[in-house]
């Protein structure tokens, strides 16, 4: 017998909502709005994600609700921030959700999310897609936002291959965001970020991350998300594939799709992977500190490990890294992409 049970449930400032769950982790979709997922936690324990329950649910605008979203990278006034307020369409299987948004009134863009919960344990896939509804091409990359619980430390893998004369690394800055920071401490090994209820100036960073993971500390809890990174890919930004953001009362762990012109009626999609680990200490901003933590919990950094090939991106779709037909997209060492 499963232990997946999926029903809908009524949430107070979301509506109708369909909570997944198996007994060791819970995740709550919502469909009266969205695409969105709005929770993911352990039973009896607090949301990893933030939700902006002082923010009024209204039908009108885009909201800053919180929980995990789908957008469209570069950010754009009208490509990034048309409104998720109308009720969407839902498939419940028997180990998954699938959650199809309107067609952008705008955009015409179609989002989707396909959330998969194992039968055991904290792991959760989600696969996004966005579809071309319009009659012309139009050129983005998917852009997965998770937007986490104030009070955290997010810890960022820095890319340490050897390339020689060449840079391995590229990071981007915004025209807001401080170098000397006081909530962020850079390592050789590992950037964090810290999530600071007291600093309401915003902060964001955005760089490549071949390593495919990203973590955020926070209530005893580490969330880690994984996803693939394709060197033969063109990313957002820059040719970034990930970024972060924090201010006041929010801390963001965005990851980025390759940028491509999608044909009228293709799609795009990306896939990540995510885990709960329940009784972990948060590290101090050191490399020796976070090293040790992660050994405590058997971490397997890369985003193409061998136990969730196909949850972390690197089935034979590839994410959209190779125009031929290669299924051995990703370099069993470091996740990276040899077309």
């Amino acid at each position: 017998m499963s232990n997946i049970e999926i029903k809908e449930i009524s949430c107070k400032e979301y509506g109708k909502c369909i909570k997944l769950t198996n007994g060791d982790v819970e995740v709550v979709v919502t469909v009266d709005m969205g695409p969105r997922i709005i929770k993911y936690n352990l039973p009896k324990k607090e949301n990893i994600f933030c939700n902006n329950t002082e923010q009024v649910y209204e039908k009108t605008g885009w909201k800053i609700l919180g929980g995990h979203r789908l957008w469209m990278a570069p950010e754009h006034e009208v490509l990034s921030y048309e409104p998720d307020n109308s009720p969407i369409e839902y498939e419940i299987k028997e180990d998954s959700l699938h959650v199809l948004g309107n067609p952008g009134k705008t955009t015409g863009l179609r989002k989707e999310m396909f959330i998969k919960i194992d039968e055991n344990g904290t792991n959760v896939l989600v696969r996004h897609r966005i579809t071309n509804n319009n009659l012309w091409a139009v050129e983005f990359a998917p852009w997965a936002l998770s937007v986490m619980a104030s009070g955290g430390k997010e810890v960022i893998p820095i890319n340490k291959e050897d390339t020689g004369f060449l840079g391995n690394c590229w990071l981007g800055l915004w025209p807001y965001t401080k170098m000397n920071d006081h909530r962020i401490w850079w390592g050789d090994k590992y950037i964090t970020l810290s999530q600071d209820i007291n600093e309401e100036s915003k902060f964001k960073l955005g760089m490549t991350n071949p390593l495919g993971w990203a973590a955020y500390f926070n209530n005893n809890m580490v969330f880690i998300k994984k996803f693939q990174y394709c060197a033969c890919n063109k990313y957002p930004d820059n040719n970034l594939n990930f970024a972060t953001f924090t201010n006041g009362f929010i801390l963001e762990i965005e990851r980025m799709g390759a940028l491509t012109m999608i044909a009228s009626g293709d799609k795009c999609e990306h896939v990540e992977l995510w885990t709960i680990i329940d009784d972990v200490k948060c590290p101090e901003d050191n490399d020796g500190s976070i090293d040790e933590t992660l050994d405590s919990f058997s971490f397997s950094g890369c985003g193409c490990d061998d136990d969730n090939s196909d949850g972390c991106g690197c089935s034979d779709d590839k994410d959209g890294c190779c125009s031929n037909d290669q299924d051995d997209c990703c370099n069993e060492n470091d996740g990276d992409c040899r077309c």
